[in-house]
């Protein structure tokens, strides 16, 4: 199978090799997807069937402590997960990349084009459902999520895990709201896929993405940057995410689906992969066209 190689140091100073499982098909312009939480590579699979065949190549990793990659105690913080990112561009010798990150994933591709692209390797980005730029209420960010709802949650999980993410699921992905209702098979086979994850990873990236701030990070991104939201996010409330990213980033492109809930890379699918497919655009929309007969 294959695998990325990095590296995690420890609190104590010892480093640690991680792998990072990856799938990669097709050809053409790179397009990185990095998956939310608590989830994995699996999660992007109607695009890793779709994208491909508009000659693009999509390459989706699991972050380190779920799906099929290593799980290491340490490392659940953005500045490592950025790094790890970076492995993988630079372990595949990617070049004219275009990052795609949801929710969770957001962070990563916020942190990584602040610290490491000045080689130009990653030429364009989406945040999509994204954490950004900062979801934690404080005194400079009064319209976040109090740290208790946070608290609760993590309670919560280490208590039954499999009951929290079912419930987490529903609102996900709009189950009481959305007008074309997912299917309890799909629902559960989601389940499948969250729980498939350290405990600790789970617990330790919500608190990466739940407290850290990337307005600094967004400050700095200088490539073409698309933003898809769904106004019907009840996960990752449009208020206090991609509106306020958009205000930081004001070259940004911003898409919102009026009727969405948080994972439109499923209950959207379809206009979610046109509009990456434009974003990258070039050959790889021509082909989208000409398959669909425009």
């Amino acid at each position: 199978m294959p695998f990325i190689k990095t590296n995690s140091v420890s609190l104590s100073g010892n480093s640690e090799e991680v792998e990072l499982f990856y799938k990669d098909v097709g050809r053409g312009k790179p397009i990185i997807l990095i998956h939310g939480w608590p989830l994995n590579h699996e999660m992007w699979e109607y695009q890793l069937n779709e994208l491909p065949r508009y000659d693009v190549r999509v390459i989706a990793y699991d972050r380190r402590g779920f799906g099929r990659s290593s799980r290491p105690w340490d490392g659940y913080d953005y500045d490592t997960f950025a790094s790890d990112l970076r492995a993988v561009i630079d372990t595949l010798d990617l070049n004219d990349v275009t990052l795609v990150g949801f929710s969770m994933g957001g962070g990563e591709v916020a942190r990584y084009l602040a610290n490491y692209n000045n080689d130009g390797r990653v030429v364009r980005a989406a945040l999509v459902g994204a954490v950004t730029p900062f979801l934690l209420k404080t005194a400079d960010n009064p319209r976040g999520i109090p740290k208790e709802q946070f608290d609760s949650m993590k309670k919560d999980i280490e208590e039954d895990r499999a009951k929290f993410l079912s419930a987490f699921g529903k609102t996900f992905y709009g189950y009481h709201t959305f007008n074309h209702p997912v299917s309890e098979e799909f629902l559960q086979h989601n389940l499948t896929r969250c729980l498939n994850a350290a405990l600790y990873a789970t617990v330790k990236s919500m608190d990466a993405w739940s407290t850290t701030d990337f307005r600094n990070d967004l400050t700095k991104i200088k490539t073409p940057l698309l933003v898809i939201h769904g106004r019907e996010d009840e996960t990752v409330p449009i208020e206090i995410s991609a509106e306020e990213t958009v205000k930081i980033v004001p070259h940004a492109e911003y898409v919102v689906y009026d009727d969405a809930p948080h994972g439109l890379f499923y209950t959207h699918k379809n206009k979610f992969n046109e509009d990456l497919l434009s974003f990258v655009g070039g050959h790889a929309i021509e082909s989208y066209h000409k398959y669909k007969g425009f």
